[in-house]
């Protein structure tokens, strides 16, 4: 059977927003493959890429999520067709690292697709002759054997030497078969714990050509050990416990492992091959081979970032990772073989090196600064950190990238249209050319005349306005001395409460609640309307506004929104319990994939409800009926299907937050006067989603297609 290309991005939550280059590691994996050395994405994954018939980018210019949700009733194909939805963070002009639009300045590139766009970051030909690299190696491109340690440069930098007074019973792996251009590489890596004897290997990593793990091993020490340096090593005691593995049975097997005329790559391997106690002749140490002025050597940390692109030693783990160092220090290797030194030298590492330093020195100012500072942060990112013109990446690979659009995009030399009248002309060429292209950028646009109309502060409030509305209701009447303790315990139970207020301007008194998320108020409606809180029996509404009218048929779409599939939402959860009791208390139900335990933005606190996500759909509607009326450390839950479990409810809390907690009403008065701009401009979006649809149509099996709206910014 016939592998098909997939994606699959479980992505949950307060996980839905995704960055700049997250967006851009995954384009870049999808059109260049590992054949161009680009690396899968570490939030998501694509299956079988060598399957991938094409990707196509479609760019809804200066629309943003504002407009999403605003026009969600006409965007029915979008949010049907597109299980993956994700907020894109602000950042520097991410177009322009796309395709080049409005960028002066030419970006120089590698295969690896690191850049420097900054003129003062590349370096002169005649700076090249003077660059360690170039006085080491020239120019040239050279097979592997170039690059090899002589004997006097492993005597120089303490490798362990056959006959050398000190390499006394060290293991020979007689690899003594000549060497060649040909011959395999294999990157090697250790993990050392501190002992009574000095530093004895506790974890050994070797992997082939092709990344492939071929050991990754535990290794108990022969002495005691006095310091297991867990944060480099990531070895504690207890992974030691059990392991039987000794040093002689690794020397064993590395010897039956390595082919006669094996090439071991590694970083400063000489403290690798000490510590395993063995021999071997040929090696490509990466410390020196990207080599630096006076003795000084670059971490491998810094190398595989700034030439490959990838991070790794990350913080976040525990301990450094020995097959992943293996595979760096082996990549970084064939990046410089593949490339030739002048394209090493090309980099300037140094320069980068220099702006790293000073972009951690500047972050490290701004540990203190608050949250609004985060955007600008991102725009003054130092110049390695910003990525190429994704568009001039392809072309070093011989494909012709196909650009439509309404605007001119400044890329010279792509495989581009003329600027196109309207959207269905843009429609009609995109049909014609997209299958004759493998990566394609099509921008369709509302035009500039509903851009100047909609002011972004105007829509942002009108959004916002509407969004409160459906999170508010009004419950009442209720007796005149009534226990409004008990009526926000009643109401709480449905999910976490924003504001709660007393309406007095009515002949008995009304309560007017603001929830934090749509399922609550949606649940409250649909729970308490006509029950009997604080002895009264009550009737509970949402607002009556003109904007408010088609608020039921917007409910049921987003409840069968495609990214809602398989989710339900649960309250009255206890604020004291944890992600870890209620995994415990949730196991029994079937095909849980996921919980997501929403926080407070401001605080950190857990919220009284949580979202549940099922492998399939039919999970969880049984779900659902057996949540509803559990009673968990007793209080009752309730419980009904989603309606925001993405990035939507993220930005609900945001918007919020930054606009205070007044109701809704503000601009329907203005919006009045816009009422035929409106209906014009639903009717463009309609016909726009139709265009999307019709094209995403004629897409062939295993495409790509991402839509980006990606704002001003």
């Amino acid at each position: 059977q016939e592998k098909s290309c997939r994606l699959s991005a479980a992505l949950f939550g307060e996980d839905c927003e995704i960055s700049h280059d997250q967006l851009y590691e995954l384009l870049k994996y999808a059109a260049l493959g590992k054949c161009h050395n680009a690396t899968q994405p570490n939030w998501c994954r694509i299956y079988h890429q060598s399957q991938l018939a094409g990707v196509v980018v479609i760019v809804l210019h200066e629309m943003s999520q504002l407009h999403f949700y605003k026009f969600y009733l006409q965007f029915k194909h979008l949010r049907k067709a597109f299980r993956h939805r994700f907020t894109l963070t602000p950042s520097g002009n991410f177009l322009a690292s796309l395709y080049g639009e409005g960028a002066n300045r030419k970006s120089q590139t590698t295969a690896q697709g690191l850049t420097s766009t900054s003129s003062e970051c590349i370096p002169k030909s005649s700076d090249l002759q003077c660059d360690p690299i170039i006085r080491k190696y020239g120019e040239k491109k050279r097979g592997l054997t170039s690059y090899t340690l002589t004997l006097e440069e492993q005597k120089k930098n303490y490798y362990p030497i056959r006959g050398s007074p000190g390499c006394k019973g060290y293991v020979d792996t007689e690899c003594d078969e000549q060497r060649t251009d040909s011959s395999p590489l294999f990157g090697l890596d250790c993990e050392m714990c501190l002992t009574a004897k000095g530093n004895e290997v506790t974890r050994v990593s070797l992997v082939d050509a092709q990344g492939q793990c071929l050991l990754n091993e535990l290794v108990k020490p022969e002495s005691t050990v006095v310091n297991y340096r867990t944060r480099f090593s990531g070895i504690t005691k207890k992974m030691l416990l059990p392991v039987k593995t000794r040093l002689s049975d690794i020397q064993t097997r590395l010897k039956k492992m390595l082919p006669h005329d094996a090439v071991l790559v590694g970083h400063s391997l000489n403290a690798d091959l000490q510590a395993l106690e063995m021999i071997h002749p040929s090696v490509i140490d990466t410390s020196l081979l990207f080599a630096r002025n006076e003795g000084r050597r670059f971490k491998l940390k810094f190398l595989a970032k700034a030439v490959l692109g990838k991070e790794i030693q990350c913080e976040q783990k525990l301990g450094h990772d020995p097959a992943e160092d293996a595979r760096a220090a082996l990549e970084l290797a064939q990046f410089f073989i593949e490339q030739g030194p002048a394209k090493v030298a090309e980099l300037n590492l140094e320069m980068l090196l220099t702006t790293e330093k000073l972009a951690e020195v500047s972050q490290n100012k701004a540990v203190l600064k608050p949250q609004g500072c985060r955007a600008q942060k991102q725009l003054n990112e130092p110049p390695y950190l910003s990525k190429p013109c994704f568009l001039d990446c392809l072309q070093v690979t011989g494909q012709k990238p196909l650009l439509l659009g309404r605007q001119e995009l400044d890329s010279s030399g792509l495989c581009q249209g003329k600027p196109s009248a309207s959207n269905k002309q843009i429609l009609q060429r995109a049909l014609e050319d997209v299958p004759l292209s493998t990566f394609s950028i099509i921008q369709f646009s509302l035009g500039p005349d509903y851009i100047a109309a909609h002011g972004l502060a105007g829509l942002r409030e009108e959004v916002r306005s509407k969004l409160t509305d459906m999170l508010t209701i009004y419950a009442g009447p209720f007796e005149e001395n009534f226990c409004l303790k008990s009526v926000k315990k009643e109401f709480g139970r449905c999910g976490p409460i924003q504001s709660l207020t007393v309406v007095t301007e009515t002949y008995q008194p009304y309560v007017c609640i603001q929830y934090e998320v749509l399922e609550a108020a949606q649940l409250a409606v649909e729970s308490l309307n006509g029950a009997e809180v604080a002895g009264s029996c009550i009737k509970v509404q949402r607002p009556v506004t003109a904007a408010m009218l088609d608020c039921e048929v917007l409910i049921k779409e987003l409840e069968l929104d495609v990214e809602n599939e398989g989710v339900i939402y649960v309250a009255g959860l206890k604020k004291t319990l944890t992600e870890m009791d209620l995994e415990e208390e949730f196991s029994q139900l079937k095909d849980l994939e996921t919980l997501f335990l929403p926080t407070d933005l401001q605080n950190g606190k857990h919220r009284n409800c949580c979202f549940l996500k099922f492998q399939k759909s039919e999970s969880a509607a049984d779900a659902l009926g057996a949540i509803n009326g559990w009673t968990m450390q007793g209080s009752k839950l309730r419980s009904r299907n989603a309606l925001a479990s993405g990035h939507l409810w993220r930005w609900i809390q945001q918007m919020n937050h930054s606009n205070g907690k007044q109701g809704g009403n503000i601009l329907h008065e203005k919006m009045d006067q816009l009422s035929d701009l409106e209906q014009d401009l639903k009717k463009k979006v309609k016909k726009l989603d139709h265009h999307i649809k019709k094209l995403y149509r004629s897409l062939q099996n295993n495409t790509l297609c991402v839509v980006l709206f990606p704002g001003v910014n």
